[in-house]
């Protein structure tokens, strides 16, 4: 046992050596920053390295990250076009972010709480399911907002293609349509509310006196007022037919019969005569113009 032990001790100690001396035989390299060259896309005039490349004399100059805090992209301007990696990138980004501007800066909120209100009063549970509600909702979406969605096109997306204007001006030019959207459903005392709130100053009439941070919530709020008021409105004819029904039902001694079983087919055949899912959708349309 004792010569097994010291052989294994032996093995690691010449393995070790062996390490040591490769580690010794590897020379040092050095690396550093290669010239810029003058067909990249961008400006070679303004680089973002603090001092020249080459120029590190010892090994606490590579150490340093050589890198100003700024950068410069320049789009279509003589000089190229935004990288294909940096498009998808934003790309990415835009369809991660159209889920919360969908819901947020659009007719979508009010439209589909309508709808859910409507199967509700309907106590129909399932039918029709939320797919068909969500799909409905959002080709109604796209029809109320068609307008705004071809002006954001004309003007800010087809300029910044052509290289008229820069991302600041197409960023603006984007959102203004949708500020005039969402200004025109939005009550003056929610925005009041909101900029007491902030401490921010304003005389009720420029709508670019409004931040958007102001503009949002208050717009978000005045959809879902606006969805309830109609939501209630729905509901009256429905709950008038669940209280003949019941005192129907009481008056010939069912009380033991739901009520809701009786009146939901009288809910149906009411819905089906007066036409109501065109009545609801006209009507609901209607109130974003």
């Amino acid at each position: 046992m004792k010569k097994i032990f010291a052989t294994k001790r032996i093995s690691k100690i010449i393995c070790l050596l062996m390490t040591v001396g490769i580690l010794c035989i590897i020379p040092c390299s050095y690396v550093s920053a290669a010239e810029l060259d003058s067909h990249l896309t961008g400006s070679t005039e303004e680089r973002t390295n603090i001092e020249e490349p080459g120029s590190a004399e010892t090994m606490e100059d590579l150490a340093e990250l050589n890198i100003a805090n700024t950068a410069t992209i320049t789009f279509n301007d003589g000089n190229g076009q935004i990288n294909g990696t940096l498009r998808i990138l934003i790309t990415l980004t835009l369809i991660a972010l159209a889920p919360i501007l969908l819901i947020m800066l659009t007719s979508f909120t009010r439209i589909l709480i309508v709808l859910h209100f409507t199967r509700a009063a309907l106590n129909t549970q399932t039918a029709p399911p939320n797919q068909v509600l969500i799909g409905l909702a959002l080709f109604l979406t796209f029809f109320v907002m068609q307008p705004y969605m071809t002006q954001i096109y004309e003007e800010a997306v087809v300029p910044l293609e052509a290289g008229v204007i820069d991302q600041e001006e197409f960023f603006k030019r984007g959102i203004q349509p949708l500020r005039q959207f969402m200004y025109k459903q939005t009550e003056v005392d929610d925005v009041r509310m909101f900029m007491q709130i902030s401490q921010t100053q304003w005389d009720g009439g420029a709508l670019d006196d409004i931040p958007l941070t102001v503009l949002v919530p208050s717009f978000m709020i005045g959809e879902l007022r606006q969805a309830f008021i109609i939501g209630f409105i729905i509901y009256i004819p429905f709950i008038v037919i669940d209280m003949v029904v019941a005192s129907t039902l009481m008056g010939m001694g069912m009380m033991m019969l739901p009520p809701t079983t009786i009146s939901m087919p009288f809910k149906i055949l009411l819905f089906v005569l007066a036409d109501g899912w065109n009545l609801i959708i006209v009507n609901l349309l209607e109130t974003f113009h």
